[in-house]
């Protein structure tokens, strides 16, 4: 199991009373918001560096450092994980950068590595554990999610493809709780039955600037999985089935490009945007079965 960044942001707003104070403000405010990013963001990545090894890691035999293949197991799912998470963690230090001030070719460069940063560390602590090791597969899904993120800033100058996320419970958590974990936290990042990972395409702009289609309006791509009782073979299965993959196609929303009123509505919209709404969904599994599910999550 791969653990999961939560990203805090911090908002500081500060007023000047007049035209060249203001100015001195905001250049003070600028070097204030970047020593307290750099702070808080070095802290705490060595604290929960610190509470991965100690609550996690240490529970397990140390070794030197070594590589694991683990790409066949889980149908990818967790590398889709990876590809998603340091996805999101891009975004989200990019516009924490920006925020600081910070010139946005760097804050594009440098907020979009931080998931990958943050998650090398990660594999050198599962590289140094008996019971995991170094992966290149992980590696590889994580560069892919921070690159997805760099490139669209670098080109396009926006997000048209966002990654997603969405989780509906399965019933192989209760039947294998030590395995998918015994309460919802635990579940929604074990669950491998339960998630769903999303390459959300804002079809508008894709067309003419001047076409007549709703700017918010979006068209998902999902990758899934179910049947999974353990990561390469179901030893626990009674009923002779097998790992199945899923893949949806459905309708999703940028809620970032609708015309909020009020700035909580803004904020909140970007936290939803990391989220695939539900929706009408059409989905096609590798044995062949072919399912519409009216409303999907």
């Amino acid at each position: 199991m791969k653990k999961r960044l939560t990203t805090i942001l911090i908002f500081i707003e500060l007023f000047g009373s007049s035209i060249i104070s203001h100015a001195q403000k905001e250049q003070a405010c600028s070097t204030c918001r970047k020593n307290s990013v750099i702070s808080l963001g070095v802290l705490g990545t060595i604290g929960s560096y610190y509470l991965l090894d100690q609550l996690w890691y240490a529970q397990y035999p140390r070794t030197s450092l070594h590589t694991f293949n683990d790409n066949r197991e889980w149908l990818q799912m967790d590398k889709a994980g990876h590809a998603v998470t340091c996805y999101t963690i891009g975004r989200l230090s990019t516009d924490v950068f920006r925020w600081t001030g910070l010139e946005e070719k760097k804050s594009i460069w440098l907020g979009g590595s931080v998931g990958l940063i943050y998650m090398t560390g990660i594999e050198i602590l599962d590289g140094t554990s008996a019971q995991w090791g170094f992966s290149w597969g992980d590696m590889i899904a994580n560069a892919s999610g921070s690159f997805l993120f760099i490139a669209q800033e670098n080109f396009w100058q926006e997000q048209r493809i966002t990654l997603k996320f969405s989780y509906t419970p399965s019933s192989y958590a209760d039947q294998f709780p030590d395995q998918f974990g015994h309460n919802f936290q635990q579940r929604i990042l074990k669950d491998y039955n339960a998630q769903t990972y999303w390459a959300s395409i804002n079809v508008s702009q894709f067309m003419a600037s001047d076409a007549a289609f709703p700017k918010w309006f979006n068209v998902a791509i999902g990758y899934g999985a179910t049947e999974m009782m353990n990561a390469k073979t179901n030893i626990y299965n009674v009923d002779n089935s097998i790992h199945q993959r899923e893949f949806y196609l459905s309708f999703d929303a940028d809620l970032t490009r609708i015309r909020w009123e009020r700035k909580w509505m803004r904020t909140t919209a970007k936290i939803l945007s990391f989220i695939k709404l539900p929706s009408p969904t059409l989905e096609a599994r590798d044995n062949g079965r072919v399912k519409m599910h009216w409303m999907f999550f």
